[in-house]
């Protein structure tokens, strides 16, 4: 049995949206180029047909791996209960004397750069259940750091 894969709506759609892609062009895309290099004879010394045979295993593992994500889509409900941080809360923080905001996402979500941090992660996992105004101390590979919770959305 697979394991939930936790996603927003937003995030389940991006992984549709980009099955959609693999399957409906880019799969016929790399047949067209396998057939063109078989067309041109010996495939032992053909390098477009090996590259493009690679390029068909990447694609056909990468559209597996996104189904079995879709099939296990668990969709993240944002809960209206703000005093507590859980999946799908955006939470401001002080850390270090700077004011920073993240929202808790499932791990195929997670992107720090754009504020999205995952459940999965030490900062998301210390995070959660915690409540305004908490201070919470995580060991990350930097160093010891405090996160103080300053909102819950």
């Amino acid at each position: 049995m697979s394991k939930a894969v936790l996603l927003t709506e937003e995030g389940l759609k991006k992984l549709k949206d980009e099955l959609k892609v693999l399957k409906e062009d880019r799969r016929h895309e790399v047949i067209e180029r396998i057939q063109e290099a078989v067309s041109h004879g010996d495939l032992s010394e053909n390098a477009d047909y090996a590259q493009a045979k690679e390029e068909q295993a990447f694609i056909e593992g990468r559209i597996q791996e996104l189904e079995d994500m879709v099939k296990n889509a668990q969709i993240i409900e944002h809960k209206s209960d703000h005093n507590l941080v859980s999946i799908g809360s955006t939470v401001s923080i002080r850390m270090n004397g700077k004011d920073l905001k993240y929202t808790i996402v499932g791990a195929n979500e997670a992107n720090p750069a754009s504020g999205k941090i995952s459940n999965e992660s030490l900062v998301g996992r210390a995070l959660l259940g915690a409540k305004r105004g908490d201070k919470i101390p995580v060991e990350t590979p930097a160093g010891k750091t405090e996160y103080e919770i300053i909102n819950i959305e």
